[in-house]
C-alpha cells in the first residue's frame, strides 16, 4: 500500500511540473501561441467597402469607356456583351420593375442598393477564375460601365471614391435598414429581471411584411 501512495505522489508531482509552463502561458487575453498581427498584415485583410458612404474605397478612378474595354476582356464571356447574361450566369442589367413578379430579375439596376458595394464585390470575387486580380482603376472602370449599362450614370461618368457614394441606386429606398422587430432591440436582463407573467406583447412582426402570411406548423401551413 505504501508503494502505491508513493507512486501517486510521484505522478502528481510530475503532472504539476509538466503543467507549470502552460499555466504561465495562459495569461488573460493571450492564448500562448502565435504572434500578434502587424498593422500591415491587418491592412492586407481589411478590404471591405461600406455601402452608404463608401468608406474603404481606395484611391483610383475609372471611366465608362475604359470599363467597356475591361468588361469585354474579363466579363462578357459569362455576363454577355451588354450584361444580358450567358447560359446560367446572371444578368447584370435590366429587370427593372420585375422584383414583385413571379420570376423577378434581380440585377445591378433593379435590385442593388449601393454603388460602392458593387466595387467591393467585383474587387473581391471577379473575374471568377482569378478573383482579386484586377487593379483598383480597372475595378472602378468596370463599376462605371455596369452602372452605365443600367442607366444609373451617364456616359461621361468617372467612378472614384468620391463619386460612387453619390450614385443613387434605383432600389435604394426599398430596403429596410433598421430592423423593426422588437426582439432585436431588447437588451438581455442579467439580474433583477421582470416577472415573465407580467410581460405583455405590445406588437409583433405580423402585418409588416417580414414573415410569410402563414399559420400552423410547417407541414400544415395554410394561407391566412
Amino acid at each position: 500500500m505504501s508503494s502505491l501512495r508513493d507512486a501517486v505522489r510521484l505522478l502528481c508531482a510530475a503532472v504539476g511540473i509538466a503543467a507549470a509552463p502552460f499555466a504561465h502561458a495562459a495569461e488573460p487575453g493571450h492564448y500562448g501561441y502565435g504572434e500578434r498581427a502587424t498593422p500591415e498584415q491587418i491592412a492586407g485583410w481589411n478590404i471591405d467597402v461600406r455601402g452608404d458612404d463608401g468608406e474603404g474605397l481606395p484611391p483610383g478612378k475609372g471611366t465608362v469607356q475604359r470599363g467597356s474595354e475591361v468588361y469585354a476582356e474579363q466579363c462578357a464571356l459569362c455576363h454577355g456583351t451588354f450584361g444580358e447574361g450567358e447560359g446560367r450566369f446572371p444578368k447584370l442589367a435590366g429587370g427593372v420593375g420585375t422584383l414583385r413578379d413571379d420570376r423577378p430579375e434581380p440585377t445591378v439596376g433593379s435590385y442593388w442598393p449601393f454603388a460602392p458595394t458593387l466595387w467591393d464585390y467585383i474587387n473581391r470575387a471577379m473575374p471568377m477564375p482569378t478573383p482579386h486580380s484586377l487593379s483598383s482603376d480597372d475595378v472602378y472602370a468596370l463599376t462605371a460601365y455596369i452602372l452605365n449599362l443600367n442607366d444609373a450614370v451617364s456616359d461621361d461618368f468617372i467612378a472614384d471614391r468620391d463619386s460612387l457614394p453619390k450614385v443613387k441606386m434605383r432600389n435604394r429606398d426599398s430596403f429596410i435598414w433598421t430592423d423593426p422587430r422588437p426582439d432585436t432591440a431588447a437588451k438581455p436582463c442579467m439580474n433583477g429581471c421582470a416577472d415573465p407573467a407580467d410581460v405583455k406583447v405590445s406588437s409583433t412582426a405580423e402585418g409588416r411584411n417580414l414573415t410569410p402570411r402563414t399559420t400552423g406548423p410547417l407541414d400544415t401551413m395554410q394561407a391566412k
